[in-house]
């Protein structure tokens, strides 16, 4: 909870510090145009991977495999489709992360890790 809190007040903070740097040396303009642009590219490609990450969860499910790979690549993308619609250039840096396999593939050993500790210590609840 202390990590959320402080995510919370620093990645805000970081995001406005950027974008007053940015307007003051390229421009406002130029500096709401970029926002925009990676908004809308974001959208866009968060679609289209979002689509990729359903069917490949339709497959699976046809083929009865368990899919649990493919409904944490859907996860990426939902949260990177979001971090791509926050104004920001950390959150879109972020955001475009993980909307790819090969970056992905950072995050992946992370999110297991924190799942399994999780069950671990019997703190997962489905329902």
């Amino acid at each position: 909870m202390k990590w959320l809190i402080l995510i919370l007040i620093a990645v805000p903070a970081l995001e406005l510090a950027l974008l007053i740097w940015a307007a003051n040396n390229i421009g406002v303009l130029l500096t709401v145009g970029m926002i925009i642009a990676t908004g809308v590219l974001g959208a866009f490609l968060a679609k289209k991977q979002g689509m990729r990450a359903i069917g490949d969860i339709q497959k699976a499910m046809a083929n009865f495999e368990p899919p649990g790979e493919n409904l944490l690549n859907a996860a990426f993308v939902l949260v990177g489709g979001v971090l791509l619609l926050t104004p920001g250039f950390i959150s879109d840096a972020v955001g475009f992360s993980m909307l790819f396999t090969p970056t992905q593939k950072i995050y992946k050993p992370l999110v297991h890790r924190f799942i399994h500790k999780k069950m671990k210590n019997t703190r997962v609840i489905v329902s």
